[in-house]
């Protein structure tokens, strides 16, 4: 094969993972191997790829950065008007995917996503450096453009109709929440035996924790 790449092999030495490391709750579970990544000082611990795809199932994916999560789910923000936004508002159903590869740890979540409130996307955007809250109104993200300069030209009129620093959140600019319905959260192991966990919400409240195969 071409470049050697069926010869990229690596060796997984963790300790491995056990039902009895695992939190009742996914959310908690994230939150203890999120600050571990953290900790460890990984580039972009946040950093997760998320997947979406139109009504007529054609599938795409890019990274985004997880700006906030709690028992109501993982939430980025974006532009309303980009791919990933018009995709959710035909097909909210859409998958997240954290590789903490240095830990050799994954996590995978697929579930539903629904727009935040303004108000929530108002706090957050307030708290953002000015550059990039003017960078929200100059990217019509996703939309093709004929050059950099364009961009930049855009972004000094910007600069300077808000030269005060009173940057208001663009009507299509916000959050996106995505509520987890499966959560798998996978460890490297010896001899490609992985250790896989996957977390199912029940319909009744609570979730059920299951063991796969690697």
């Amino acid at each position: 094969m071409s470049d050697q790449i069926d010869a990229l092999r690596r060796e997984y030495t963790s300790r491995g993972l056990h039902r009895d490391d695992l939190s009742k709750n996914p959310v908690n579970q994230f939150r203890e191997w999120f600050n571990q990544a953290r900790d460890a000082g990984l580039l972009e611990p946040n950093a997760m790829t998320l997947a979406t795809a139109t009504s007529a199932g054609q599938v795409s994916a890019r990274t985004v950065l997880l700006k906030a999560f709690d028992e109501k789910g993982f939430v980025f923000f974006t532009n309303y008007g980009s791919r990933k936004s018009t995709d959710i508002d035909e097909n909210p159903s859409v998958a997240l995917l954290f590789a903490w590869l240095p830990l050799e740890r994954q996590l995978s979540i697929q579930g539903k996503a629904t727009r935040i409130s303004h108000a929530e996307s108002l706090a957050y955007f307030m708290s953002r450096p000015v550059g990039s809250r003017i960078g929200a109104w100059v990217s019509e993200q996703s939309r093709v453009v004929s050059s950099r300069n364009l961009l930049e030209t855009k972004f000094h009129e910007m600069m300077e109709k808000f030269r005060d620093g009173q940057v208001p959140l663009p009507d299509f600019w916000g959050g996106i929440r995505v509520e987890p319905e499966r959560m798998e959260f996978w460890q490297g192991g010896a001899n490609r035996l992985h250790d896989r966990f996957l977390y199912t919400a029940d319909p009744e409240g609570g979730w059920r924790i299951e063991r796969l195969q690697p």
